[in-house]
């Protein structure tokens, strides 16, 4: 920082309604070796010129018609967000240098003019705003490089979210596609529901995660093409509390809900669902979004044992049930912004597609 070698360059305001105080003032400035300086006679246009210039000092003398000096530093008030008034006063009168202090003044000169104190308090003033100034701008460049990092660390942490879910997932289905499909369709529908920004934000991260749990399925079940036996169906149908337990107990906030979406996406608003049955609002709002987003998208896509379905084909399922899925199954708040709104998932569908 160059706050001494610039000081002399600091923008200075001399307001007095006296003509002989502002050129006194401006012969001792410009004297001194001061090279931006500007007065004015009228305290009205103070507030004006101030916005427009942003001084580093003002000279206000206190006693002016139209508008005083108190008057004058109520209106700079509202200029300077940050609340630091650069104003140096100037009164004849000692009983109004505190309550001038107290109305945001920094220092004050008195009449009749002293040069050298004129200079002395002119320059302290102007180092003072100057390094006042520079810790200003220092700190808002520290935290931009702080967001810049939290963006760069948060990227990071949810492409290894993405790439973890992608490994899991590998075997199984159309990876990439479905799990930026299935964030997509849980925001929207988030959206839709009037939920809070930041569970917006969290359930598009924490989606994909679940099926973390198929991780630990063995292939032998996992891959099968055909239908399940019993035994397979019970051994499958782990994946839920597994996922949970791999996403569990952890600080972060996406994958406390990846795990409480992992453990409740299978269940089921009558309570038909696993692992544990739950019910209605046992089930995690998270988790009841998933549970129809995860339909939605599994009716869509080609498995082994089925062709893929169109939208159309998807939604009679989804609002008119087939046996195995049936309305229901879902929330009936969530099922309804989903329904009303089908065409914004098939249009995620769509673009997203394999």
């Amino acid at each position: 920082m160059r706050v001494s070698t610039d000081i002399y360059h600091g923008k200075i305001l001399i307001v007095d309604d006296q003509p002989a105080n502002v050129l006194l003032l401006e012969r001792m400035l410009h004297g001194a070796g001061y090279t931006a300086l500007r007065s004015t006679m009228h305290s009205s246009d103070v507030c004006a010129l101030h916005a427009e210039h942003r001084y580093d000092l003002i000279l206000l003398d206190l006693n002016m018609p139209v508008m005083d000096g108190f008057q004058v530093m109520e209106g700079l008030q509202a200029i300077e967000a940050d609340g630091y008034l650069p104003v140096l006063v100037i009164t004849a009168q000692p009983e109004l240098k505190l309550r001038a202090l107290r109305a945001g003044a920094k220092d004050f000169i008195s009449k009749p003019f002293d040069m050298v104190e004129v200079l002395a308090r002119v320059y302290n003033m102007l180092e003072v705003r100057l390094l006042h100034q520079a810790l200003r701008n220092f700190n808002a460049t520290l935290e931009q490089r702080v967001r810049e990092r939290t963006a760069d660390l948060h990227d990071g942490y949810v492409e290894t979210i993405f790439t973890m879910t992608r490994a899991a997932e590998h075997k199984d289905e159309d990876t990439g596609a479905h799990v930026r499909r299935i964030s997509h369709y849980c925001r929207e529908l988030a959206r839709l529901l009037g939920l809070e920004a930041e569970f917006v934000d969290n359930i598009f991260i924490a989606s994909p995660m679940h099926d973390i749990g198929k991780i630990g399925i063995p292939d032998h079940v996992l891959l099968k093409p055909g239908g399940f036996t019993p035994q397979e169906w019970q051994v499958m149908k782990t994946h839920a509390a597994m996922g949970a337990e791999i996403l569990g107990d952890s600080k972060s906030p996406y994958l406390r809900l990846g795990a409480e979406i992992a453990l409740d996406h299978h269940e089921r608003w009558d309570g038909s669902g696993y692992p544990n049955g739950k019910q209605g609002e046992e089930i995690s709002m998270a988790a009841r979004i998933m549970n129809i987003c995860d339909i939605y998208d599994a009716l869509r896509s080609a498995r082994t044992y089925k062709p893929a379905l169109d939208h159309q084909q998807a939604m009679d399922i989804i609002v008119e049930g087939d046996g195995r899925t049936q309305p229901g199954h879902f929330d009936p708040e969530v099922w309804a912004a989903f329904t009303e709104n089908h065409r914004l998932f098939e249009q995620i569908y769509t673009s997203l597609a394999p």
